[in-house]
């Protein structure tokens, strides 16, 4: 099946519909890489944290989808801002390819590279142990680095507010390519969007369905929708509601039947969804259903709007 697709700022295209990798275990992502594949798929989400990059390279291959078909991002970890290349070319090993379509910070923060832990390094009080005395500006340069190198073809960031993008940009010899946000119906992140079109940045949004038995599946205006149109699930119109925005979605499932659902639902409620729907779906947060799922404890303020105040 042909995916929906978008172009990038650098010419590149990318399939709207990817599948998500988070939180999949190791011993069911392989699998769900692989049916996700077979069913269509040309698009997979991965990261350096996740820990499950190895199975997932297990998964591209027992596709025998060739590698040029399928676009394939991967995040820089907070502990490895001082060493770019190095955390990639740990990626590149273990998903078992040369080169990246795509390559995110994962979070704008850089963390301890000596810490406590080399994944999640703490401080006493609960909080991430942040690398205060780096700046994020070197970051973009280390990921700069790697597109002249051609270790990677894009670059782009992931859990950036404008107010932190606006600290990269000035200096920024390549613009990010995407941002990849928690973006769903109870989180829009409406101006946020319209500053990255103003920027020719691409949103991407993970978690587009929610977390784990979340209230969107559930939502009564999604679900009115979903029913007026004839669509089988509210979950089709969770997603093809971002697709008409111009929003790269990124569902996680290792379930097969779901995998293939989403791919399909998403498409037939993007080519169905109205503006008045679309209009009425935007409303749905500012109704009084703005909800967050996902706020690590940082301790730093990341500039977005409905985020706790962090403490010190």
């Amino acid at each position: 099946m042909a995916s929906h697709f978008t172009t990038l700022n650098n010419g590149q295209t990318i399939p709207a519909i990817g599948l998500g990798t988070w939180q999949s275990k190791p011993n069911e992502v392989a699998r769900a890489v692989e049916y996700a594949l077979k069913a269509g798929y040309r698009h997979i989400d991965c990261a350096w944290a996740y820990g499950n990059e190895k199975e997932v390279g297990e998964g591209l291959r027992a596709s025998g989808v060739p590698r040029e078909e399928v676009f394939i991002t991967s995040k820089l970890w907070g502990t490895y801002h001082r060493r770019v290349e190095e955390c990639l070319d740990q990626t590149l090993a273990n998903l078992g390819t040369t080169y990246l379509d795509l390559y995110l910070v994962h979070w704008p923060i850089a963390m301890n590279p000596n810490g406590n832990h080399p994944v999640m390094p703490m401080r006493p009080n609960g909080n991430r142990d942040i690398d205060e005395s780096w700046d994020l500006i070197d970051t973009w340069k280390g990921m700069e680095a790697m597109v002249k190198k051609g270790k990677v073809k894009a670059i782009g960031a992931s859990n950036f507010s404008q107010t932190v993008l606006e600290r990269i940009l000035p200096t920024a010899e390549i613009i990010p390519a995407v941002n990849q946000l928690e973006i769903h119906l109870y989180n829009p992140q409406l101006e946020l969007l319209d500053y990255l079109k103003s920027k020719n940045i691409v949103p991407q949004a993970y978690s587009p369905l929610g977390s784990t038995n979340s209230p969107l599946l559930t939502d009564e205006s999604a679900t009115e929708i979903a029913k007026k149109h004839g669509l089988k699930s509210t979950s089709d119109v969770l997603l093809g509601y971002l697709l008409a925005k111009d929003i790269i979605v990124l569902p996680k499932s290792v379930t097969p039947s779901r995998i293939e659902s989403n791919l399909t639902g998403a498409l037939e409620a993007y080519s169905v969804l109205t503006p008045e729907d679309i209009k009425v779906l935007d409303g749905v947060a500012a109704g009084g259903k703005q909800k967050r799922f996902i706020m690590p404890p940082w301790g730093i303020d990341l500039g977005f709007d409905n985020w706790p105040v962090p403490t010190k």
